[in-house]
């Protein structure tokens, strides 16, 4: 039988929603919609798009319609970033050398501000002078209390592990050093560059790349464990590692007390690797200082492609992370993977490398001053950790602050940031005095890392634990939420010669 060109019409327009009626029928089968709509007001939209995935996989048919269509949904919710290289904002590895390292009584590592020091020495007569890898070796086994290693200029291959052997003491550190930064990289083939287990040892000027045949392979340019309380890594720039930093206790005894400051680390590409990723990941150890630190492009292309900027972890108490630059991405924000700025616990810690059973991820932690953008995930998340700070960060871009977990308690205060606040899964949170704006119409261009305020907000009582904003000036009695302290501070304007990688 002939059909009519209406009729003809009539059956595919049947035939399309009969297709359509199916396709709803699997969906609604696949992706528990009940569900998803009672969740709905609680999860963001990358969230419900990487649920969308999750459900969809193994169904070849539901993939091949549906994948594409959540690109696209994805691309048009994800804002564009700037094409144009961003400023490190004073950040990061500095171009000159510091003031010698000093510790408290207590063998507390002191943070120093960011001033060149033209009285520095360019080494003494104790120190040993080393020009081949092979001499880093032998003086890293055979240096003591005191002394410093002093690498020659130039380009080394570390192939294997570069061990401790001696400790320091907090009168008398052992450094290991670069006279000037940028002059002495070291191209790490190993899964670790240096594993220090002693302590008051310090690393500075010095420059890591991770260069293994399977970019998974390099793991940490410095893994700190055990014994190693008091190491400080200042003004280093480490690069193509997966957990740059791992800090974890051994042996039941944990490395305290430590200090990670003016140091660059980022990656040029996502990380191939089912393993860990996150520039800095302190699992279990105390006391902390993590600032001025700048890290960017952070991202994982296999396994649960989830990445930290800051992971604090595993059990440890008192970590502060303050006044850090953390660019989750420079490039897209649809690059592979979940981003996330800094975490209190991640996504929970396997208890056998727990401190006292991991009762909580961290405790008393403080994240404060730091600007935190271009994440796809929440710029600051909260998992399982009690009595956490989180207060005067800028977040520009990301979903947020997150507080989840029935042990989590937070105090979430004086944050600027265009995501939003969230408290779940019974989670306890003071949330007071923050701003949740369209940040493009207050700051001249946050998404280019210009914070300088085109139209101001009220200022609000300063917090007695939060002394200083994320430029190193003073907060006084009182302060514009988010990371700067006041209209007239002009540090957020881009420095020349201070760029992103």
């Amino acid at each position: 039988m002939k059909l009519s060109p209406r009729k003809l019409l009539l059956w595919l327009v049947a035939a399309v929603i009969a297709v359509g009626l199916l396709i709803g029928y699997l969906l609604l089968r696949q992706f528990e919609f009940e569900k998803l709509r009672d969740e709905y007001k609680e999860r963001t939209p990358g969230e419900l798009i990487r649920y969308a995935r999750i459900r969809l996989l193994g169904h070849e048919y539901l993939e091949s319609i549906m994948l594409p269509v959540l690109a696209a949904v994805e691309a048009s919710i994800e804002r564009p970033i700037p094409d144009t290289k961003l400023p490190s904002l004073s950040k990061g590895q500095q171009s000159f050398s510091f003031a010698p390292i000093h510790f408290s009584a207590k063998g507390q590592a002191q943070a120093e501000s960011a001033m060149p020091n033209p009285d520095a020495p360019l080494g003494n007569a104790s120190d040993l002078r080393v020009s081949s890898s092979a001499e880093l070796l032998r003086a890293m086994q055979n240096v003591r209390a005191g002394q410093t290693i002093l690498i020659a200029p130039g380009r080394y291959a570390i192939n294997r592990a570069m061990v401790t052997k001696a400790a320091g003491e907090p009168e008398f550190p052992i450094t290991v050093r670069a006279s000037k930064p940028g002059t002495v990289r070291l191209e790490t083939r190993s899964a670790v560059g240096f594993r220090v287990a002693h302590p008051f040892w310090v690393f500075e000027n010095l420059h890591l790349r991770g260069l293994c045949e399977e970019q998974g392979n390099c793991e940490h340019a410095f893994h700190i464990v055990g014994g190693a309380r008091g190491t400080v890594l200042r003004n280093n720039l480490i690069e193509e590692f997966n957990a740059h930093i791992r800090v974890n206790g051994e042996d039941e005894a944990w490395p305290d007390d430590g200090l990670i400051q003016f140091n660059t680390f980022t990656n040029s590409r996502a990380r191939a690797t089912q393993r860990l990723v996150a520039p800095i990941d302190i699992v279990g150890a105390n006391r902390w200082q993590v600032t001025d630190n700048h890290i960017s492009n952070i991202s994982k292309s296999e396994g649960n492609k989830i990445a930290y900027g800051m992971l604090l972890r595993g059990g440890g108490h008192g970590g502060r992370l303050e006044r850090n630059l953390i660019v989750c991405t420079t490039q897209s924000g649809s690059n592979p993977g979940i981003r996330v700025g800094l975490s209190f616990g991640g996504s929970s810690t396997d208890k056998s490398f727990c401190r006292e059973q991991c009762t909580a991820e961290h405790q008393a932690g403080v994240a404060s001053s730091n600007v935190i953008a271009h994440c796809n995930d929440f710029g600051i998340d909260i998992n399982q950790s009690t009595s956490i700070l989180a207060a005067h960060n800028s977040l520009i871009n990301t979903a947020g602050i997150d507080v989840r977990g029935p042990q989590s308690s937070a105090t979430v205060y004086g944050n600027l940031l265009d995501g939003r606040i969230r408290q779940r899964d019974g989670s306890r949170t003071n949330v007071s005095m923050n701003e949740v704006l369209e940040l493009r119409e207050y700051l001249h261009n946050p998404d280019g890392l210009d914070l300088r305020w085109r139209n101001g907000v009220e200022s609000i009582p300063a917090l007695p634990l939060i002394a200083d904003d994320f430029c190193g000036q003073a907060r006084g009695s009182s302060s514009l939420p988010g990371a700067i302290r006041s209209q007239q501070a002009d540090c957020f304007k881009a420095a020349p010669g201070r760029e992103s990688p």
